[in-house]
């Protein structure tokens, strides 16, 4: 009869090594066969909430570009698609932006006429309560459509803002208006620069997104 083969440190830790090594490569075999589909299942994705968030009549053409804007010294970069007319003239802007939530990070768009004016918002993804947070992506976020922050402040009411919390939950709702006012604010930051800006024929891949968040948070939900 063979011996038994002893269990020792090494033997154990040769076997871990060969079965990450084995996981390793399985994963990236499947990353390998899945990564284009992703990619493209996530521009058709951005694409969307930009027809969402920005709806423009005429002949539009949209060029990717990244807004930096500094606030209390953190630089933040936000991932945006520019809107030009088929003269050239800017349009508007979609705007990707982030903020961390009851649940955990709420990523949006949204888009801004050539004026400021709030022409949507759309969230593409969170971890909000169902029933309560959650509600974010109906009526709620209405109240934002054709406001101009220069005269609605992004705010909810109980801190002196416009804005109508939703009931019971009142962090997704800051967390909300959090993030539309940061799009806003890299928004004016740099649309002096937008009238020179030449248009591109199609939507362009978006720029890596590098935006900067506070998450979490405690929430009566």
């Amino acid at each position: 009869m063979a011996k038994k083969k002893e269990s020792t440190l090494i033997n154990m830790l040769l076997a871990l090594f060969v079965i990450t090594a084995v996981s390793g490569g399985v994963l990236g075999l499947v990353y390998g066969f899945t990564k284009d589909t992703i990619a493209e299942v996530e521009a058709k994705k951005n694409a969307k909430a930009i027809a969402e968030v920005l709806p423009l009549e005429g002949e539009i053409s949209y060029k990717a570009d990244t807004l930096s804007f500094t606030e209390a010294d953190v630089t933040t970069q936000y991932p945006c698609n520019l809107a030009f007319d088929a003269d050239g003239n800017f349009k508007g802007a979609a705007i990707k932006t982030s903020e961390g939530g009851f649940g955990g990070k709420i990523e949006m768009m949204v888009g801004f006429l050539a004026d400021g004016t709030i022409k949507g918002t759309s969230v593409l993804s969170h971890a909000e309560t169902p029933g309560l947070g959650a509600n974010m992506t109906g009526k709620f976020k209405d109240q934002f459509v054709d406001k101009n922050p220069e005269t609605f402040k992004l705010t909810v009411s109980k801190d002196g803002g416009d804005v109508d919390a939703i009931t019971a939950a009142t962090i997704t709702s800051r967390a909300f208006s959090k993030a539309v006012d940061k799009a806003y604010k890299a928004f004016e930051a740099n649309k002096d620069r937008f009238t020179n800006a030449a248009p591109a024929e199609e939507i362009a891949p978006e720029a890596e997104e590098v935006i900067e968040t506070e998450e979490g948070g405690t929430e009566n939900e």
